[in-house]
């Protein structure tokens, strides 16, 4: 076991991710061991609490509690079967020599954590393609959510990207199948997020609350949260075709918006149980018969700088097959609507 250290990060070491960071230094520590540290406030960078995917920055402390010399159970990366290497590859909508993009299915989560050995990260071991290493995340996507997952082939690519989800010219657009049609059909959510108390069965977990803008300042632990949407279509009153861009992106925000905005994203059931107010038919986030009750939200484009040619990339996800068939059943076509329905908003 070691005694808890203070470690100075060098230039060389800037700008990636802490858990990288981390098991690049002590080979032996599992993901959920340090998403552990982080929950718990052992592991810090200059005395304040940090994330697994905090970035860091030249000439910061970190502070890592100590740690067991013994090997884990699962020691190195685990095994990718022949089976995942031709699914993963087959989710692959883009590459050349320095991104590649995902159409990330539903139900995969993006990186490990507890009780989650099957992810993007590990899968990533067969996009190496003709590379000696593995392609980097650079955002993720929530486990239910589908769609665009852009992986960085190289460092410099990495850190290219990083910059590049900064910049305004960045857009990101959903696809999702909500309850009801917001009034107007138009417009753009302010409320701040504030992540619930409580983990285990008995608490939250990771949901979050939405706070009126005016009392974000005034709550701790409260930040500011940002989304457009736009209604594409509708059936009836029942539900409609929203497009969602998280101009900030906070964790379950476009979830916690359409929520508490009276129309949840159907299938979801963290934020649109049978208990949340529902504008549309009254039933929650789901709509019954023969619609899957999986998530219908889908990260359906993005457009981004490229990090080495700085040519803009666009890179569109088709639909996962539950939104496919969601879609055929109200008779909702790509082809009727925007690409981008909020250029005129910029």
């Amino acid at each position: 076991m070691s005694r808890v250290q203070t470690i100075y990060i060098a230039k060389g070491e800037a700008d990636q991710r802490l858990d990288r960071w981390l098991r690049r230094r002590f080979p032996n520590l599992r993901q959920s061991q340090i998403e552990k540290m982080c929950r718990k406030g052992d592991l810090r960078i200059e005395g304040g609490r940090v994330k697994p995917s905090t970035r860091l920055e030249e000439g910061q402390i970190v502070r890592v509690p100590p740690i067991s010399d013994a090997a884990p159970v699962h020691e190195g990366p685990r095994r990718v079967t022949d089976a995942d290497a031709a699914m993963i590859r087959a989710c692959v909508i883009y590459r050349d020599d320095h991104v590649i993009a995902l159409n990330k299915p539903p139900g995969l989560p993006v990186q490990g954590g507890s009780k989650q050995h099957r992810h993007v990260d590990g899968l990533a071991e067969a996009l190496r393609f003709d590379l000696d290493e593995k392609p980097r995340l650079v955002h993720r996507l929530d486990k239910d959510t589908s769609g665009v997952l852009i992986l960085a082939r190289t460092r410099e690519a990495a850190k290219g990207l990083t910059a590049a989800f900064r910049h305004r010219a960045t857009r990101k657009i959903y696809w999702a199948a909500i309850a009801g049609v917001p009034l107007p059909r138009m417009g753009t959510i302010k409320y701040g997020l504030l992540k619930a108390p409580g983990h285990g069965a008995k608490g939250e977990g990771e949901k979050m609350h939405c706070i009126h803008p005016r009392e974000v300042h005034s709550t701790e632990g409260a930040k500011h949260a940002t989304t457009d949407y736009a209604v594409l279509e509708a059936a009836g009153s029942r539900t409609s075709w929203a497009a969602l861009v998280p101009v900030t992106g906070r964790t379950h925000q476009l979830r916690a918006h359409m929520a508490e905005l009276g129309h949840p994203i159907i299938g979801d059931g963290k934020y649109g149980g049978s208990g949340q107010e529902n504008l549309g038919d009254g039933w929650g986030a789901q709509l019954g018969g023969d619609i899957s009750r999986k998530l219908h939200l889908h990260a359906r484009s993005l457009k981004i700088e490229h990090p080495v040619t700085k040519a803009m990339l666009h890179i569109t996800a088709p639909l996962p097959a539950h939104m496919e068939h969601t879609w055929e059943t109200f008779q909702w076509r790509a082809s009727d609507v925007p690409a981008d329905p909020f250029e005129d908003m910029e």
